[in-house]
């Protein structure tokens, strides 16, 4: 009786259990939406110091929003130090610059014996800039490039720095169109390599123009002088001014290295989320920024740290802002946002002489002559040495070889002789890097070396000693000084949950993660998996 009366419940408990187990299978099948909107932020300089020390400073919609609700990455590790576009390439392309073809906003030619910025190009001209430029120097995707053809051009990809170099990697190759500040005009500037400029630019260019306005901005302090952190009480007595005045000839540049630059990106970013209705659209679309938070050299004090917070500070707001406008447009649940560090530089001013820090001046000039000198006393007459540039010596390989010389063997002579000269601690040749003989990390000076664009013999300058004559216009000298090699990053999306990876990530992963989330192919030089989030 009892088992007439079970057999029935029985049944029907395991068809409910079994409807259950389909339907949460089901619904662990079915993936989350993708993101309408997916925005980059690449921070030149960006220290985890900094944002540990002024965490009590900053409101709760910038940085602390990041760092609360996001995945923090405390050490994005780039292997050696970089600048801020071949940083910004490895960290949206998943390749080192071996790969992508991009290990300095700056390149030599030795057969021209002329410096280029890197992206260089005179089969284009320049929209609102006498710049010759294009990405075709980035040998492999981008995270951009990528998602442009999985939504097959449909969805919108831009970008806006104040810098043309990391620009144009922020743009990539099949971006709408990538706008930087001129150094000379101030203007917008963009390249004719894209199509899709949008009108806001023009629009600002004319009616807002830089050069105006640019009289007018002072960046002081933003909060009283004594409430900053870890300021001599020296320092306490005097707020700081800086100005961009007209009568100055670099002042596009003193601008394009301040806090107020920041909020002209920021404010040119709003434009374009309300204008394009970026993420408001059934494709999902990519806007990518560029900040800096990197010391301020144009100022007269060498102690540079009440700038240096006041940009950290300023950013935060300028974040905030921008997370305010994504709010308002498609919202921060429909949008994936990627922030990432470029290594912060020391500041290239020398200490004051009364400190009497070992010091020294190195000038490239001066040893060039005298190696080149060395050299005619060596194998006769000529001009042995075709240039030097960023710590590079490039050789005359048409001389080598109308000497029946072996390359290599001049290389290293070269490195010899280099290494016994004031200011050099270590000369190395492109042999040693290639065989990974070269520095304390050999695999990732080979890594961020591109062979194809490298110089003969490569040289360190001892720490406090100032590099002078680096035949650029406006150029500081360079005072040495051991930089790092790592900055934070953050993802900030709604299918992430908030966690902390305190151990260094390689930043070639950063890439492959992005388009993890946004479930498109990673960048065609990608190597490294995802990480597991």
């Amino acid at each position: 009786m009892s088992n007439k009366v079970n057999k029935p419940i029985k049944f029907r408990v395991v068809t409910a259990l079994a409807a259950s187990i389909v339907t949460l299978s089901l619904s662990g099948q079915a993936p989350s939406p993708r993101p309408n909107l997916v925005v980059g932020v690449m921070i030149d300089g960006l220290s985890m110091e900094y944002l540990q020390l002024l965490q009590g400073y900053f409101g709760e919609g910038g940085f602390k929003r990041l760092m609360n609700e996001g995945v923090t990455i405390t050490d994005l590790d780039y292997g050696t130090t970089v600048d801020a576009p071949t940083a910004t390439a490895i960290a949206f392309t998943g390749a080192v610059p071996a790969v992508n073809g991009v290990g300095s906003s700056v390149v030599y030619d030795s057969e021209s014996r002329l410096t280029n910025g890197v992206f260089h190009d005179p089969t284009k001209l320049g929209n609102f800039t006498d710049e010759t430029v294009s990405p075709a120097a980035l040998l492999v995707s981008t995270i951009g490039d990528e998602l442009r053809i999985d939504t097959g051009g449909l969805g919108y990809v831009y970008a806006l720095s104040p810098d043309q170099a990391t620009s144009l990697i922020l743009g990539g190759h099949a971006g709408n169109s990538a706008c930087w500040i001129n150094d000379v005009t101030g203007n917008w500037a963009t390249t004719t390599f894209y199509h899709d400029t949008p009108r806001l630019v023009a629009a600002r260019n004319r009616m807002q123009p830089l050069s105006v306005r640019l009289d007018t901005i002072a960046w002081t302090n933003l909060m009283s002088v004594d409430k900053y952190p870890d300021l001599p009480s020296y320092k306490t007595a005097y707020p700081m001014r800086n100005t961009f005045l007209r009568k100055d000839v670099g002042r596009f540049k003193a601008f394009k290295a301040s806090a107020p630059v920041n909020a002209e990106i920021t404010a040119m970013a709003t434009e374009y989320l309300k204008t394009l209705n970026l993420g408001s659209r059934n494709e999902f679309d990519m806007l990518n920024l560029s900040y800096t938070v990197q010391p301020y050299d144009y100022t007269s004090d060498a102690d540079g740290r009440l700038e240096q917070m006041d940009l950290y500070l300023r950013l935060d707001r300028d974040l905030a802002n921008l997370f305010s406008a994504i709010d308002a447009g498609p919202g921060m649940n429909r949008t994936l946002v990627f922030v990432a560090g470029t290594p912060r530089r020391t500041r290239t001013r020398r200490d004051d002489e009364k400190w009497a820090i070992p010091h020294g001046e190195f000038s490239p000039r001066r040893a060039m002559a005298l190696l080149n000198v060395y050299l005619i006393a060596k194998h006769g007459n000529g001009e042995w040495i075709n240039g030097y540039h960023d710590r590079q010596i490039f050789l005359n390989h048409e001389l080598i070889k109308r000497n029946s010389l072996d390359e290599s063997d001049v290389r290293r002579d070269v490195a010899q002789f280099l290494t016994r000269m004031s200011g050099i601690t270590e000369a190395y040749t492109i042999e040693d890097i290639i065989n990974l003989k070269a520095g304390v990390n050999p695999q990732a000076v080979r890594n961020n070396t591109v062979i194809e664009k490298a110089g003969d013999v490569f040289i360190t300058v001892a720490p406090g000693w100032q590099i002078t004559d680096q035949g650029s216009d406006f150029t500081l000298p360079m005072v040495e000084r051991s930089g790092v090699t790592t900055s934070p990053a953050f993802l900030l999306a709604p299918t992430l949950e908030a966690k902390t990876i305190s151990t260094p990530v390689d930043a070639r992963v950063l890439a492959p993660t992005v388009s993890g989330i946004l479930r498109i192919r990673s960048p065609n030089g990608a190597s490294m998996p995802a990480l597991k989030l």
